[in-house]
């Protein structure tokens, strides 16, 4: 190898170890990713970023005089540590697929191979059929050379296939993650078995890794914020069902007695009231946010029938002009229901709740403004449960937040954020 040769392989097994260590550096301090593959892609990045160690050392010993044994041995870790990750790839495969490493055939495969090539690897200190060294100490590979790599091929060439065979246990982007990794390992491999080329080896895996990495970390922080909306709408599948029984109770009353004394508006709150309930249950099994009208339509039949019980007491202001966004389903129905039922006070005179909405430079905003008892926003007790699960909800499903601040002259005004984001 002359000097250009050296100065180029060093280059890159330089680069392959930066990018191991800022790959080992990822897995420390970015969250989202389970216990389990953080420990194991500790592992993984160490194992190549000594491999990309003893292969710099290697090149370092061309410039420098080193002891023949010497050489010999640092050649034998830096392809021992190189190699380490392909069966640790067949165990990732196997975790992510449920499957018990001990009893598995395709692990025990694996060790097999791995046997295999660490016997073939030691043997290089005894025989020169597979690697030796010229009188200058320049490393050179043997008549047999091919016979080493062959356990590897091997062990890629299963990986790749168990893959495969596994992919319907496998998320996309985990199955993806598998073949990206293990195909350029596999062709540069191959390659290195007639034609030296030990540095694509090192910057290959590397690359290969960082992949994987980066393919498995975004699945799983996809799945951790699936979750998290499951979470979040069966929360409000719970605030559906948990209806408040004396609202049933007294608007079935008020339909009663409507019946006789003014049957046309009976016939107005029965229909108001089977809006409220449909949208109620619609809402369950709405897994995205919905137009505006369709939550405002909701809150106009609450309202209304809220209206009919306190026909004396209750006033609703509506000014709402910008209607052109989405909200998460049971975002603003809750917030007035959550104002009428806590910030009401039969002994304080008429209730009003204002209901606006209005365009801004960064979305859209719904502003809910009452004249009631107001309470505290730092408490997390009573009303703002309620205010609590659309706060979390918002922030899921569509990046918009919710503020609750004081009414001037008494009351609470709560600010829905909607940014553009989630417009129609």
């Amino acid at each position: 190898m002359n000097s250009l040769d050296q100065f180029f392989y060093f280059l890159i097994c330089g680069a392959a170890l930066l990018l191991s260590g800022l790959g080992l550096w990822f897995t420390v301090i970015l969250p989202g990713v389970d216990r389990w593959s953080k420990r194991f892609f500790r592992s993984f990045f160490t194992a190549l970023m000594l491999a990309c160690f003893f292969s710099s050392l290697d090149v370092i010993g061309g410039y420098y005089p080193m002891p023949l044994p010497a050489l010999r041995i640092l050649t034998i870790l830096e392809c021992l540590f190189l190699a380490l990750p392909l069966p640790m790839l067949t165990a990732y495969l196997l975790h992510c697929c449920g499957e018990q490493m001990r009893s598995s055939r395709l692990m025990n495969t694996m060790l097999v191979l791995w046997t295999a090539y660490t016997v073939l690897l030691a043997s290089t200190l005894f025989f020169n059929s597979l690697i030796y060294f010229s009188e200058e100490k320049q490393y050179y590979r043997g008549r047999w050379y091919p016979l080493l790599l062959l356990p590897l091929v091997l062990i890629l060439l299963l990986n790749l296939t168990g893959a495969v065979r596994r992919r319907g246990r496998l998320s996309r982007k985990t199955f993806l993650s598998f073949l990206i990794a293990q195909v350029p390992m596999t062709v540069t491999m191959i390659i290195q078995m007639f034609v030296d080329a030990f540095a694509l080896i090192d910057i290959s895996i590397t690359l290969s890794a960082l992949t994987m990495y980066s393919f498995i970390l975004s699945d799983q922080i996809e799945q951790d914020l699936r979750h998290q909306r499951e979470i979040a709408n069966q929360r409000a599948s719970i605030m559906v069902l948990q209806m408040r029984p004396h609202f049933i109770y007294n608007t079935m009353t008020s339909i009663y007695c409507l019946c006789n004394q003014d049957p046309e508006k009976a016939r107005r709150v029965v229909m108001d009231f089977t809006t409220y309930l449909r949208k109620n249950f619609t809402a369950i099994a709405s897994a995205e946010p919905i137009p505006f009208t369709a939550e405002l339509e909701h809150v106009h039949a609450y309202l209304n029938v809220e209206q009919a019980q306190y026909e004396d007491s209750l006033f609703v202001d509506y000014d709402t002009p910008h209607t052109w966004f989405r909200v998460p389903p049971l975002t603003l129905q809750p917030i007035v229901e959550n104002a009428v039922k806590h910030g009401r006070d039969p002994f304080a005179g008429p209730f009003h709740i204002s209901i606006r909405t209005r365009k801004t430079d960064s979305g859209s905003e719904i502003i809910v403004t009452d004249n009631g008892r107001g309470f505290d926003p730092a408490d997390d007790n009573g009303p703002h449960l309620a205010l609590k699960n659309i706060r979390e909800r918002l922030k899921i499903m569509c990046g918009g937040s919710l503020t609750i601040t004081a009414a001037d002259g008494g009351g609470t005004v709560v600010t829905v954020t909607i940014p553009d984001s989630a417009a129609q």
